[in-house]
């Protein structure tokens, strides 16, 4: 089958390997630009882009697929290849209608969540933020509007219990090459039947903002700790540590606290359990300390130990 690829992040890598270790053929790869990073800004190329690269398969990488000379070139392009199949995995851009029209048989979708719940661009995140204890990964024909085609197939996982949403991306992207394969065969055999979907059972799943990053500890404790994994490890969830911001990167529940203690005051120095709002307990599994390194929080504490009552902000 001649396919064109569409993706831009980590999470899109393994259904490209899987495409080109099962054979198919993967004309071309629609990617996002490269973007600066680091502390020099150097111009950094897709984890796609570099996969494709390395297998010699021709990459794009337009501004835009909906307006000017870049939408105009892209879809001469696709046109050109005249795909059977364009799969899309993470890439990040709207596609018009031309292009969602123009395979032989359609562009696939293969998104991070049990639709119709979670549909946008932060799927993984908010099923974590949000204590749900299933997620999966849904296969769909696209359609105009976010997430909104008719489903294809699906796989599900529990969600670990101390789980953040980076382990649980990295599963789910395996778990959505898998998938990918899957549909394709069964589209290949005319085996399948889409399925639409209910929309008044969707959810919106939208990006993450660094303004969620701060902890309220007046919170129940089961908040937190849904917030904390599922802010890590990005933009990451943080408390004020001594008029320092402290990143959270894992925690688990830690029972309760007895007596009327303030909440998100250190009650076990030796392991950073901090009580919470309800008067249950959190204690911090992975840190990084303000112009620090990301550490478990046991060695963290060998270098900097810090007071039973110390009031975290």
């Amino acid at each position: 089958m001649d396919i064109v690829f569409m993706g831009t992040p980590d999470f899109a890598v393994p259904c490209l390997q899987a495409l080109i270790d099962s054979g198919e053929n993967v004309r071309a790869v629609f990617t996002q630009p490269d973007k600066p990073k680091g502390r020099g800004y150097k111009l950094t190329p897709p984890p796609v882009k570099e996969l494709a690269l390395k297998y010699n398969i021709p990459v794009y990488q337009p501004l835009s697929l909906k307006k000017g000379e870049d939408a105009e070139n892209s879809l001469k392009i696709l046109r050109e290849i005249s795909p059977d199949m364009i799969v899309v995995t993470a890439y990040g851009k709207i596609l018009p209608s031309e292009i969602l029209e123009l395979p032989k048989y359609f562009c696939l979708n293969v998104h991070a969540s049990l639709l119709p719940k979670y549909r946008g661009a932060g799927p993984i995140q908010w099923s974590v933020l949000n204590g749900e204890k299933v997620t999966g990964v849904t296969t769909m024909k696209m359609a105009d509007g976010i997430d909104t085609g008719d489903m294809l197939l699906k796989a599900e996982t529990e969600i670990g219990e101390n789980e953040t949403a980076s382990e649980l991306h990295d599963r789910l992207a395996v778990m959505g090459a898998e998938l990918l394969l899957k549909t394709i065969k069964a589209v290949k055999e005319n085996n399948i039947t889409p399925e639409k979907q209910d929309d008044s059972l969707s959810t919106y799943a939208p990006m993450l903002t660094k303004d969620m990053c701060p902890i309220d500890f007046s919170r129940p404790a089961a908040e937190i700790h849904n917030k904390i994994r599922g802010l890590s490890a990005f933009p990451c969830a943080t408390a004020m540590l001594d008029g320092k911001r402290l990143k959270i990167y894992g925690s688990e529940l830690a029972g309760e606290t007895s007596g009327n203690v303030l909440c998100g005051t250190v009650v076990k120095p030796e392991d950073f359990t901090v009580v919470c709002g309800d008067g249950k307990c959190i204690r911090f599994t992975e840190v990084q300390a303000e112009g620090g390194k990301r550490m478990k929080t046991a060695d963290y504490l060998r270098g900097k130990p810090v007071a039973k009552g110390t009031v975290l902000q």
